[in-house]
C-alpha cells in the first residue's frame, strides 16, 4: 500500500511538473511543444510542418531550467522556421492541388439530396459531388488510394531492374510525418501518401531510394549508385525533396 501510494504520488508530481514546464515553454512561444525523451542524448528543436509546431526535445534527466534557456536562446530560430512554412491548402472548393506533377483545381458540388460522394480526377480538375458538408476526409481517402496505386506500380517496375531474388513483400501507404518512405530487410515498404503532391520526378526518386534498399540496406556509396540507376532524374528528385519536402504537409491542412 505504501509503495503504491508513493508511486502514484510520484507520477502525479511528475505530471504536475511537466504541465508547469509546458506552460513555461508556451510562454516562450505558443507553438513550442515540450517532449521529454529517454532516448534523446541532447536537447534539440524539431520542426513538425504537419502540426505547424516546433518540438523541444529534452533528455529525460536534463535540467528543465537549461532546457528553457535553450529554447529562449533559439526563439528567433523557432519564429523563422514557423514563418517560412508555406500557407496551408485546405481541401475546399477552388483549391489548387499539384497532383502527380499537374496543377488540378478542386471543384466541390454539394447537394444534400445525393446518396453518396463521387470523386473524379480529370486532367485539370478534381470533381467532387457530395452530400457531406465536410468532404475533406473523403478527398484525402481518394488521393491516398491514388498515391497507393501509382507508388505500387512504380515500385514493382523498379524492382524488376535489380536482383530478381530480392522482391517486394508488401507496400503500405500511410500518413507519416518523419519519413517519406522506408524499406525493411524482409522487403516490406511504406510510403507517405503525400508524395502524390510532389513532382513526378521527386516521387520517382523516393521510390527508387526505397527499392534500392532491396539490394543495399545501408547508405554506402554502393547504395547511392544503385539509387541513381533506378531514378529517372536522381539530382532533381533528391534536391527537390531536400529543399521542398516539408511543403507537402500543407495540403489538406485547415487554414
Amino acid at each position: 500500500m505504501v509503495r503504491t501510494t508513493s508511486t502514484k504520488g510520484g507520477k502525479n508530481r511528475d505530471k504536475d511538473a511537466l504541465a508547469k514546464a509546458q506552460q513555461a515553454v508556451n510562454s516562450i512561444h505558443p507553438c513550442l511543444r515540450l517532449t521529454v525523451s529517454k532516448r534523446a542524448r541532447r536537447m534539440a528543436l524539431r520542426l513538425d510542418p504537419a502540426a505547424r509546431v516546433v518540438h523541444l526535445i529534452v533528455p529525460h534527466r536534463a535540467s528543465m531550467e537549461r532546457a528553457l534557456d535553450f529554447a529562449r536562446q533559439n526563439k528567433l530560430w523557432v519564429e523563422k522556421r514557423l514563418e517560412d512554412l508555406p500557407e496551408p491548402v485546405p481541401f475546399v472548393d477552388g483549391a489548387v492541388l499539384p497532383i502527380m506533377g499537374h496543377n488540378v483545381t478542386l471543384h466541390i458540388h454539394y447537394d444534400p439530396k445525393l446518396k453518396m460522394t463521387d470523386i473524379e480526377l480529370k486532367p485539370r480538375t478534381l470533381i467532387v459531388k457530395t452530400n457531406k458538408e465536410d468532404v475533406a476526409p473523403r478527398i484525402k481517402r481518394f488521393l491516398r488510394q491514388l498515391a497507393s496505386d501509382a507508388i505500387t506500380e512504380m515500385a514493382h517496375e523498379k524492382a524488376k531492374q535489380i536482383d530478381r531474388n530480392k522482391k517486394i513483400q508488401s507496400i503500405t501507404v500511410r500518413d507519416t510525418r518523419s519519413r517519406w518512405g522506408s524499406c525493411s530487410e524482409d522487403g516490406k515498404m511504406s510510403f507517405s501518401w503525400r508524395l502524390i503532391f510532389a513532382p513526378s520526378l521527386a516521387m520517382d526518386y523516393v521510390i527508387a531510394h526505397e527499392v534500392a534498399h532491396l539490394k543495399v540496406m545501408d547508405h554506402s556509396q554502393r547504395f547511392w549508385t544503385q539509387c541513381e540507376k533506378l531514378s529517372d532524374d536522381f539530382d532533381f528528385g533528391y534536391d527537390w525533396m531536400q529543399k521542398n519536402g516539408h511543403s507537402l504537409m500543407r495540403f489538406g491542412q485547415d487554414a
